[in-house]
C-alpha cells in the first residue's frame, strides 16, 4: 500500500572520495548548509549531513564544522529536519600481507560517546545509527560497530533526547536494530533506513528490499535507497512498497548518463517520481508526524 505522504531524505556528502569525481561536492561547512537548503526548497523534509576538512575534502567528526553547519540552516529560518551522521569513527583499515595489526591510514576507531560528541552539543533531532559490521568495499576497509558498541550508542542517544535511524546494510543489521527495540532502548517508532548497493553489503534490487521490508516491525518508519544509478529506481521501489526515500551527492554523482547531478536536482527528480506513482510529498511538519517528531518551538 502507497504511503498518502513520502518522507524525502536527501543525503548531502557523505565522506566518500567523491570529491574529485564531480565538479561541486560540498565541502565546506558554507557549501553543504546551502545545500541543503536548496534540497529542502526542492522538497526534501530531511537533510542528512557529514562534514568534510575543508582543505582536504576528506570526511571529519570536527564538531566545529557540525555546529557551523546546523547554525547556518537554522539561520535560513526554514522548518527541514536536520538528521546528523553518527557513522563516522567506526573505520578500520587492516594491515597488508602478514602484518594485519599494523591498520593503515583512515583508520578512526573511537568509543560511542566520542563518536557522538556533536550529537551531545547540538541535539538534532535525527542522528543515525549504523546497526552493525562491515566489509566495506574491496580493500582492507572494514567498518566496525559491536553490539555492545551499538547498544551503548543507541543508550545515549537516547539520552540525549535524539531519534535513532537505524542505518541497515544487510539483513543482519536488521536483525539486530529489531533486537534494539525489544530491548527498549529505541523509543517510539522505530525508523529505519535501508542502504542497498554498498559492496559488500545487501544488494540492490527489488527482491532485496521486498525482503528487509518483509522483516520490519509493524510499527516501523522505513526508507530505502540505492547508489549509483539504482537511486532512482530505488526511489519507486520504496514508495511502492509503502515506505519513504533518499537521494542525494552522498549516494549518486549523476542526473542522467554523463549529467553531474546537485541535490536539488536529485530531490526534484524524486519529487517527480513519487508523484507520477499517485502519492505526495511530506512536508517537515508533515515528516515530524509521521515519525513522532516534536513540533519545533
Amino acid at each position: 500500500m502507497l504511503t498518502p505522504k513520502v518522507i524525502i531524505t536527501c543525503a548531502i556528502t557523505g565522506a566518500g572520495d567523491t570529491v574529485g569525481k564531480h565538479p561541486a561536492i560540498p565541502v565546506t561547512p558554507e557549501q553543504i548548509a546551502n545545500s541543503a537548503l536548496e534540497a529542502h526548497r526542492a522538497g526534501a523534509a530531511i537533510v542528512h549531513c557529514h562534514v568534510r576538512e575543508p582543505k582536504t575534502g576528506k570526511g571529519t567528526r570536527n564538531v566545529d564544522y557540525y555546529a557551523e553547519v546546523v547554525e547556518r540552516i537554522k539561520a535560513a529560518k526554514t522548518d527541514v529536519i536536520i538528521n546528523l551522521t553518527a557513522g563516522m569513527g567506526g573505520d578500520l583499515v587492516i594491515g597488508d600481507g602478514i602484518h594485519p595489526m599494523t591498520f593503515g591510514g583512515g583508520t578512526d576507531l573511537v568509543g560511542p560517546e566520542e563518536r557522538l560528541l556533536h550529537v551531545k552539543a547540538l541535539r538534532p533531532e535525527i542522528c543515525t545509527l549504523d546497526c552493525g559490521s562491515l566489509n566495506f568495499g574491496d580493500g582492507q576497509g572494514i567498518v566496525v560497530q559491536t553490539p555492545t558498541q551499538l547498544r551503548e550508542q543507541a543508550r545515549l542517544i537516547k539520552s540525549y533526547g535524539v531519534k535513532p535511524e537505524m542505518e541497515i546494510f544487510d539483513s543482519g543489521n536488521l536483525w539486530f536494530a529489531k533486537q534494539l527495540v525489544e530491548e527498549g532502548l529505541i523509543e517510539g517508532k522505530p525508523m529505519f533506513q535501508l542502504c542497498l548497493g554498498i559492496p559488500w553489503g545487501a544488494p540492490v534490487g527489488p527482491e532485496t528490499a521486498t525482503y528487509q521490508v518483509g522483516l520490519m516491525p509493524k510499527d516501523a518508519v522505513f526508507a530505502g535507497f540505492g547508489i549509483g544509478r539504482w537511486q532512482m529506481p530505488m526511489v519507486a521501489q520504496m514508495v511502492l512498497l509503502g515506505g519513504h526515500v533518499r537521494v542525494g551527492l552522498e549516494d549518486n554523482l549523476y542526473l542522467d548518463k554523463g549529467v553531474y547531478a546537485s541535490n536539488g536536482s536529485l530531490v526534484e527528480r524524486a519529487v517527480k517520481i513519487i508523484e507520477l506513482l499517485g502519492t505526495k510529498v511530506a512536508s517537515p511538519s508533515e515528516a515530524r508526524e509521521i515519525l513522532g517528531l516534536k513540533q519545533p518551538l
